[in-house]
């Protein structure tokens, strides 16, 4: 059975202390407050993303906008070449858009967690998807304060059946809701790829990891980072934004 999640960062120098499980509700009660807190009831971010290769370094601009737990859509501003591509995100259906060929694709399920546009980010975890909260049993398994904040560790299993590509996640999260780190792991609980933050300071009105790198796992020189240039929560949208027909007409 395929796994799948999505994504977000952590602190390296931490070594947590054993810490009885909680109960499994107080875990989904953190995620789900992480995921609100990151995602908030609307957002409009401009995010630059950069692909660093043994042999090269690619950088894109990324405009985006969300709404609610599960509706996203984001085009690549620049380079040139790559401008007007556009990925929308609806419940649990994903587009994309190339507009030099004016097509739209509707990806199956099977596509969500490949790479978007080459980079270390698959289509679901650049969507911030709600199948992290929804697919997923969270058990809180450490505790620590650090600088006064508690910060947990939490090992997540997805429901039998759940599809998803994923055999376990680890997170990390604040208890403001920062969420710190994404681990992923295969079915045979071997880490693919990880996901951490730095840079945590005020953006759009709230704390909020400016910077999210994702690696795989055992890579020194081949990474993706995401920095976010502007953020804000709680915006007005327009109406109808997340539809097929502002993925063709780049809508803002």
């Amino acid at each position: 059975m395929k796994r799948q999640a999505t994504g977000i960062l952590v602190l390296l120098a931490l070594a947590l202390a054993p810490f009885p499980a909680l109960a499994d509700e107080d875990g989904a009660a953190i995620v789900n407050k992480a995921f609100e807190y990151m995602r908030g009831d609307t957002s409009k971010s401009v995010v630059e993303m950069t692909i660093q290769r043994p042999d090269f370094t690619r950088t894109m601009v990324i405009k985006g906008w969300t709404k609610g737990k599960s509706d996203a859509l984001f085009f690549i501003e620049s380079p040139p070449k790559d401008a007007g591509n556009g990925t929308l995100k609806k419940g649990r259906d994903m587009w994309t858009y190339n507009p030099k060929v004016n097509r739209t694709i509707k990806l199956p399920p099977s596509m969500m967690s490949q790479a978007w546009m080459g980079s270390d980010f698959s289509n679901d975890d650049l969507s911030k998807t709600d199948s992290l909260v929804e697919d997923f049993d969270h058990t809180v398994t450490a505790e620590k304060e650090v600088d006064g904040m508690k910060v947990y560790e939490l090992t997540s299993i997805p429901h039998e059946g759940a599809a998803v590509v994923w055999g376990k996640l680890e997170l990390t999260i604040r208890e403001d809701g920062v969420l710190l780190r994404e681990a992923f792991f295969d079915e045979d609980g071997l880490l693919v790829k990880e996901m951490t933050n730095s840079d945590v300071a005020e953006l759009g009105g709230r704390l909020f990891p400016k910077v999210w790198t994702m690696k795989k796992a055992g890579e020194t020189d081949r990474f993706t980072r995401l920095t976010y240039q502007e953020l804000a929560f709680d915006v007005k949208l327009p109406p109808n934004l997340f539809s097929l027909s502002s993925l063709k007409t780049k809508r803002r």
